[in-house]
């Protein structure tokens, strides 16, 4: 599994920082997900979607409203159902 920095926002005076997470099984297409870091906690949800960019959409929109860990499963199940 591949982690990169996608983004940052700041809550409360300390950083949150939002990851890309990317996998890959042997000869198969990528499937992403997303990690939250805040203030020693972390949250991920893995395999959300195989489009990088739909992920990418939810990435944005998590340091747009400085989503921390704690709330990172309500917003990704709320985004799903869209």
């Amino acid at each position: 599994m591949q982690k990169q920095l996608a983004g940052m926002a700041v809550c409360g005076e300390i950083p949150v920082h939002y990851f890309l997470l990317e996998e890959r099984m042997e000869d198969q297409a990528a499937v992403y997900g997303v990690s939250v870091e805040y203030g020693g906690e972390e949250d991920s949800v893995r395999q959300l979607a195989g489009s990088r960019e739909r992920v990418e959409t939810l990435l944005a929109a998590l340091a747009r409203g400085s989503v921390t860990p704690v709330a990172l499963r309500d917003v990704v199940e709320d985004w799903l159902l869209q």
